[in-house]
Formats: C-alpha cells, sequence, structure tokens
C-alpha cells in the first residue's frame, strides 16, 4: 500500500531535493528519465507480480504437505505482517536515501524471498518467505509510485505528470498482481517442475530488473547530514475520527472481501467444480485485480462520496453473486462475482483514502494515512478465519496474495497521500 499525494499536485521530491538537481548529473551520464521511467514501471511490475506467485500454488503445496485452511491462513497473513512493520520503519527513508537505492533495496529484498521457497519449502519456509516478500513490497509501493511520478516529471519539464501518471502506476501495480498469478498458474499447469519453475522465471525477471535499474536516474538528492530514522508517525485529528473510523471499516471490506474471493478460487475450481487447471485459478487472480485497476482509473475524477458508494455498492453485489456461483456451482457466476468485488475494492479503497485526505491537515496527511494502513493489512487476514467452514461441495480453500498495494495505484510520495 501507498501512501498518498495531495490529489491536486504531482509527487515532490523530499526537502532540499529538487528534479533538475537530482536528475541532471545522471543525465550526464546517459541516465535518461524517460527510459528511467520504463524501467521503474518494469521494475514495479515484476517485484509486485511476485508477491502473487503463490496465489495458485497453495494446493500443490497443500496436497504434498497434507495441511489444511487454518495453517494456509497463517502463511497467508504472515505477508501483512511483513508489509506494515515494513511500511512503518522503511516505507518513507526514501525520502532522504533516495528512490532508486529503496527500490534497489525493495528488490534485492524479494529475490532473496524467492530464494527461501526455493530452498525451503516446507511450511516454515512458506512463513519465512512471505514474510520477507512482504517486507518487499511495504518498502516498494510508495516509493515506486513517487519515482515514476518524479521521471515523468524530469522527463518532460513544465508538463505535470496528472492522469497518465496515474494510469501507468496503476497498470505497474495492479497488472504486476495480476499477471504474477497468472504467470504462475501457466507454468505450473503446462510447464511442470512442481512449484519451483514460477517462482524461478520470478526471480530471473527480478534480476533483469535489477541490471536494468543501473540506467535509471535517481531522483532524490542526499541531504546533509543524513536525518535520523524514526518510524512512520501516526496522528488523527480528533475533529476528524468518526470519519476516519468510517474509513477504516470500508478500507477492511474493500480489502477483505476480494481476498476472500482470491482466496477461495483455487479451491472452488478444483473442487467444487473438478478443473485442476491452475493456470484458471491464477485466471481468477487476474479478474479481481484487473477490475480494481479499471475500476480506479475510470472513477479517478469522481467525488469521494462517489466512489464510496460505488464501490461499497459493488462489493456487495459481488459478494452476493459469487456466493450465489458458489451453491450453484457456476464458474461464469463466480468469475463475474470477482469482477464486482475487484471493481468495488478498488473504488472504495480510493474513496477511504481520499476521505482521510479531506480530515487530514496538509501537514500531517501522511500520519493520518498511516493509521489507515493497519486496517487494510488486517483486511488482508480476515477471510482466513471466515472461510474455515467452506460451504457444502468446497474443497481446500487456499488464500491467496490480495495485498493493499494493489487497491492504491498512481503516484505517492512517503509525506503526503498520492493517487489512488
Amino acid at each position: 500500500m501507498t501512501t498518498l499525494t495531495d490529489p491536486a499536485r504531482p509527487a515532490r521530491p523530499a526537502s532540499g531535493a529538487r528534479h533538475s538537481n537530482a536528475v541532471a548529473p545522471d543525465r550526464e551520464h546517459g541516465r535518461s528519465p524517460g527510459r528511467g521511467f520504463w524501467i521503474a514501471g518494469y521494475v514495479f511490475a515484476v517485484t509486485m507480480a511476485f508477491s502473487t506467485i503463490p496465489t495458485p500454488l497453495y494446493v500443490l503445496y497443500q496436497a504434498r504437505d497434507h495441511f489444511g485452511a487454518l495453517l494456509v491462513t497463517v502463511i497467508f497473513a504472515a505477508y501483512a505482517v511483513g508489509v506494515m512493520a515494513s511500511l512503518f520503519l522503511a516505507g518513507h527513508v526514501s525520502d532522504w536515501l533516495g528512490r532508486r537505492r529503496m527500490i534497489a533495496t525493495a528488490l534485492a529484498v524479494n529475490m532473496a524471498s524467492g530464494i527461501v521457497f526455493l530452498a525451503w519449502p516446507a511450511v516454515p519456509g512458506l512463513i519465512a518467505g512471505r514474510v520477507i516478500s512482504g517486507t518487499s513490497i511495504g518498502m516498494l509501493t510508495a516509493t515506486a509510485a513517487a519515482y515514476l511520478s518524479e521521471l515523468r516529471a524530469a522527463a518532460r519539464p513544465g508538463q505535470q505528470p496528472g492522469r497518465r501518471a496515474e494510469v501507468e502506476a496503476t497498470a505497474a501495480n495492479l497488472g504486476g498482481l495480476g499477471l504474477g498469478a497468472l504467470l504462475a498458474g501457466l507454468l505450473a499447469q503446462y510447464a511442470g517442475h512442481g512449484p519451483q519453475l514460477p517462482f524461478l522465471v520470478s526471480e530471473a525477471l527480478m534480476a533483469g530488473g535489477a541490471l536494468a535499474l543501473a540506467a535509471a536516474p535517481e531522483t532524490v538528492a542526499r541531504p546533509r547530514p543524513r536525518p535520523r530514522h524514526h518510524p512512520q508517525r501516526v496522528s488523527v485529528p480528533a475533529a476528524g475520527r468518526p470519519a476516519f473510523l468510517a474509513a477504516v471499516f470500508a478500507t477492511v471490506a474493500a480489502v477483505a472481501l476480494p481476498g476472500l474471493f482470491t482466496s477461495l478460487a483455487p479451491g472452488f475450481i478444483a473442487g467444487t467444480l473438478g478443473d485442476r487447471s491452475h493456470a484458471l485459478a491464477g485466471l481468477a487472480a487476474v479478474v479481481v485485480f484487473g477490475a480494481a485497476a479499471l475500476a480506479q482509473t475510470a472513477l479517478s475524477r469522481a467525488a469521494t462520496s462517489r466512489q464510496l458508494s460505488i464501490g461499497l455498492t459493488a462489493l456487495i453485489l459481488g459478494l452476493a453473486v459469487a456466493t450465489i456461483a458458489v451453491w450453484l456451482p457456476s464458474l461464469t457466476l463466480f468469475l463475474l462475482g470477482g469482477a464486482l468485488a475487484g471493481a468495488g475494492a478498488g473504488a472504495a479503497f480510493k474513496g477511504s483514502v481520499f476521505a482521510v485526505i479531506a480530515i487530514a491537515p496538509h501537514a500531517r496527511r501522511g500520519e493520518t494515512l498511516a493509521g489507515l494502513f493497519p486496517a487494510a493489512y488486517f483486511g488482508i487476514a480476515v477471510p482466513g478465519p471466515g472461510h474455515g467452514g467452506p460451504p457444502p461441495g468446497l474443497t481446500e480453500s487456499t488464500p491467496g496474495a490480495a495485498s493493499p498495494a494493489a487497491l492504491t495505484p498512481g503516484r505517492s510520495t512517503q509525506t503526503e497521500p498520492a493517487r489512488c
């Protein structure tokens, strides 16, 4: 999940770091911000994709090690622990360490997670790998969105990054999440080698991104002396607490319901429908994240109240349609319910973020939004216990990797709210 920028302005670099001062020296060494923009987008996408690689693979681990939905829930929730800890401890550090440096660090951490999955495929290794992966995503999401906005501004001086930068960041973020699950499903289904090959391919894609990142310019100048590190502060204005609590409940719903869908999809497709296709399980995740991206893009200029009303309505409809699909059963209705839930989640989360922006003092928006994020990550852990007893005919339910980062497109900095 990203922290957000003022919707009326493009993301700005850290204090004392102007685009021209930070980028111009790199450009003299052949580091073009235009080329760097596409490199950063690629790195953002493949790193986010890695976080959903396990989504269609959990059924393989369950079949091999004979563990049930409760243990999968623990593995599933471990990701949220890593993201939350990383957001509070490192999500804002790129303001003075530098965007490219932080992204390179996040990429290295995610590759380390892949090594854990490959070398230690037992349950403790799966938990450790998910925590490490979550740590990487917490470092990456806010930083990457801010970096993309700053690179576009540097590549086209005098132009506002605006809507196009928001759409491109959304595509990298949510597109990566959807494509990661689809890639893992296709490889597991048609290439063989169990769950190992998807991680090997993902490692190779991230390694290519790490090499390419060397050609991207830095957009933040390191301040001297370096600021003292402190965790992200959290504050909520007293007068805005009722609205903040309402946004919290909307955020939990926006993250939990799509998480429930992605968690049920592999078990429903394999057990109830009798289709063992891992590719189809991956496609279900693409439907959810793709719908979220489309909804956030389509409603990017809508009023906050409209985003919330459309989002929550679509969430309720999506849940109802998916429930009917499970009982019939019907794959078409199930995917339709997932699309509605994904679209509703994207709109509702975006509306919640801007509702919080509206009640927060300008200088403390990052601190107020930091109080909203734990609700989203609590929402990640909700689906597991919620489907401990599956409907009749539904076999092992398999929590996927629905990330609140997915629901937070757009540009961002670590000190102000970003487009979501």
